[in-house]
């Protein structure tokens, strides 16, 4: 039997569904959690063997204490992962101080962060990249905007989302950011603008950076425009990822070198032809993640293809083996939808209108409510003319009928 230590399965809530496919494997689950046992999910409770709490993630003597008790009382641990954004770095560092080679070492994960140092690992795959500089003063931002136009992103090289993300059109612009940026005291990047659709390209990778599951999402807004405009946001898995995007897709992850895990990497589509960039159609790399697409998106996937995301991987974990899936049967996709934004339709119309295709509303907490919308709807379609239709409905607002 493997021993798989989980690192913060209570957060988020969904995550007790990993565990689940874990005991469904046949592996030994360990839990390492940071609030009361008498909180946690009953499902999760009910798919773990072993919990141990600790104060805190980031106290990590702590979180080694709880690993070596578990490595102490049932052998060697074979795995240690989160799935989560924010402890990959916990998890790399322990899987490097107990010799757990299922993951990256804690040296890998540390540049893979990095959104400047992925750029060559993409380049590698033969995709093309944003300019960019890594800015250390507005005197040097101010010279690669005169090299490559006034239209520009600032971001932290590493950071998780859209915060602290600003789209720039003038100098004004950038000097009023770079001020704000400045407080943050971690390196910003500066990048030429990519004018795209956002895109994704999801799935999991077995112990030979073979692609077993593979699955293609599109924005219909995206989240920099969402937390810096207060637009709404929404986004749909696609029925199917074409030949041509599988091979990019697995050039990627062979890039990379990922084995045995999620990975949710994110392309621009371009919209049209851009100078030094490429032709309308093409990817161009946006960043990638080692780990599940965020939020609800593993239960789109589900609800897309009919299946259990969180048992495929662990099926591939631990089996190296899953279904392949060349079609989605569903379309499912949600609408982030903004308090203060008039809107034509309201939610009971919507809900009405799209009643057989419905899926659920939610309040979102403010944690999330700045990227993803304060209240999401979740629907699924059998055509994309429907599909459609529902965005259109979802997003349109009054002014844009009556322009002031």
């Amino acid at each position: 039997m493997e021993n798989f230590i989980f690192i913060s399965p209570n957060y988020p809530d969904n995550y007790w569904m990993f565990c689940r496919g874990l005991k469904e494997m046949g592996a030994r689950v360990l839990a390492v959690i940071d609030t009361d046992y008498n909180t946690l999910n009953p499902q999760l409770i009910k798919h773990i063997d072993e919990c141990y709490k600790v104060s805190s993630f980031h106290n990590y003597d702590e979180v080694y204490r709880a690993v070596a008790y578990f490595a102490f009382k049932y052998g060697k641990p074979n795995w240690i992962e989160s799935n989560n954004e924010a402890w990959l770095d916990l998890d790399a560092k322990l899987r490097d101080d107990f010799h757990v080679t299922s993951g990256f070492s804690y040296k890998q994960i540390h540049i893979f962060q990095s959104k400047s140092a992925m750029k060559s690992y993409y380049e590698k795959a033969g995709l093309a990249v944003a300019p960019y500089c890594l800015v250390s003063s507005l005197d040097q931002a101010k010279t690669f905007a005169n090299q490559y136009g006034w239209n520009l992103v600032l971001k932290p090289d590493v950071g998780v989302g859209s915060s602290h993300t600003w789209h720039i059109h003038n100098e004004h612009e950038l000097e009023q950011y770079w001020n704000q940026a400045e407080s943050l005291n971690i390196q910003m990047i500066l990048e030429e603008f990519i004018d795209g659709h956002v895109t994704t390209l999801d799935g999991i990778a077995d112990a030979k950076g073979n692609i077993r599951f593979l699955c293609s999402m599109d924005y219909v807004s995206n989240c920099m425009d969402s937390v810096q405009n207060h637009d709404s946001v929404g986004s749909y898995y696609n029925f199917l990822v074409d030949q041509e995007r599988k091979e990019v897709a697995q050039r990627v992850i062979n890039s990379f070198g990922i084995k045995n895990r999620f990975f949710h990497g994110e392309y621009f589509e371009l919209k049209h032809d851009q100078e030094g960039i490429g032709k309308k159609g093409d990817l161009v790399a946006l960043e990638m993640n080692f780990r599940p697409p965020g939020g609800f998106c593993p239960d789109l996937i589900n609800y897309s293809y009919n299946e259990d995301i969180y048992r495929l991987w662990a099926e591939v974990l631990l089996k190296q083996e899953c279904a392949m899936h060349e079609k989605a049967d569903y379309s499912a996709g949600f609408i982030g939808r903004r308090t203060g934004v008039d809107y034509v339709n309201s939610l009971e119309m919507l809900m009405e209108k799209y009643e057989k295709e419905l899926l659920g509303v939610e309040v979102l907490p403010p944690a999330f409510a700045s990227a993803m919308g304060n209240v999401t709807i979740k629907a699924r379609f059998t055509d994309e003319d429907r599909r459609n239709e529902f965005f259109k409905d979802s997003f349109a607002r009054k002014s844009d009928i009556n322009p002031e």
